[in-house]
């Protein structure tokens, strides 16, 4: 009698070990994967001619520091586009911005020489400078959403990978506008079969998830925010009443 009772009190630590090693096993995964996206961005950041900052990972979501602003913009975009990364982020106050050109070296004035007889240059083209006024700046957006509309799975507000991309895109592109520019991200879906409140709720959700992307690719989170209108603003119907709106407010 006293055997088995003594088989019984084994059976909690039996489990209780078994408990350990799997948390011990998953620790150890995490890790792994961990030490993986931080060996393939820094590789990708040494690759790019930007050795200068570091890179650390929780899990699949980058951080990166101790880059000048000039180079933090394009770091953020190597960082995103190594395989496996979900989300980049700059840490601390630093905002990125767009590399300013170096100026043309000044010549002193020398003695007058023969002008060479005028040639005619092919014409070369350089892309254009990102826009800095607020109109310039909405234009790009709705660009780009036409281009690339932010895409979710049926009746739910998880991006597909196209989706996801094209706010990852925005996002690097509204990072390089002026700071004092804010942003509202607006859901809007067509009609259920939940009704109103269903509908509502998806747009609101769809709004956060694009939001929490822009956030998470260059903008802090006090520029960005979200709303969600439902079914309230049908567009021209069709899939166009399901879209998500980005507007510099």
């Amino acid at each position: 009698m006293s055997g088995g009772r003594g088989w019984i009190r084994l059976i909690p630590i039996a489990v209780l070990v078994t408990a350990l090693l799997a948390g011990v096993v998953t620790w150890a995964q995490a890790g792994s994967v961990q030490r993986d996206l931080t060996t393939k961005s820094q590789d990708a950041l040494a690759a790019a001619g930007l050795p200068a900052g570091s890179v650390s990972f929780d899990g699949r979501d980058a951080t990166l520091s101790g880059f000048p602003p000039d180079k933090a913009l394009r770091a953020l975009e190597v960082v995103q586009n190594v395989d496996g990364v979900r989300a980049a982020q700059i840490s601390g106050d630093v905002i990125p911005v767009a590399p300013t050109p170096s100026p043309s070296p000044s010549h002193s004035p020398t003695t007058t020489q023969p002008s060479p007889q005028p040639t005619t240059a092919p014409p070369t083209t350089s892309p254009a400078p990102p826009p800095t006024d607020k109109a310039g700046v909405q234009a790009e957006i709705d660009r780009m959403l036409a281009e690339a509309p932010i895409a979710f799975v049926p009746n739910t507000a998880r991006l597909t990978p196209e989706g996801e991309q094209a706010a990852k895109g925005v996002a690097v592109a509204l990072a390089k506008s002026p700071a004092t520019f804010r942003y509202r991200v607006t859901g809007h879906v067509a009609r259920g079969p939940g009704g109103e409140s269903a509908a509502l709720k998806l747009s609101r959700d769809r709004a956060r998830a694009v939001a929490r992307i822009l956030t998470s690719n260059g903008l802090t989170a006090g520029r960005v925010t979200s709303r969600g209108l439902g079914d309230t603003r049908p567009a021209a119907g069709g899939e166009e009443d399901r879209r998500v709106e980005i507007t510099v407010v």
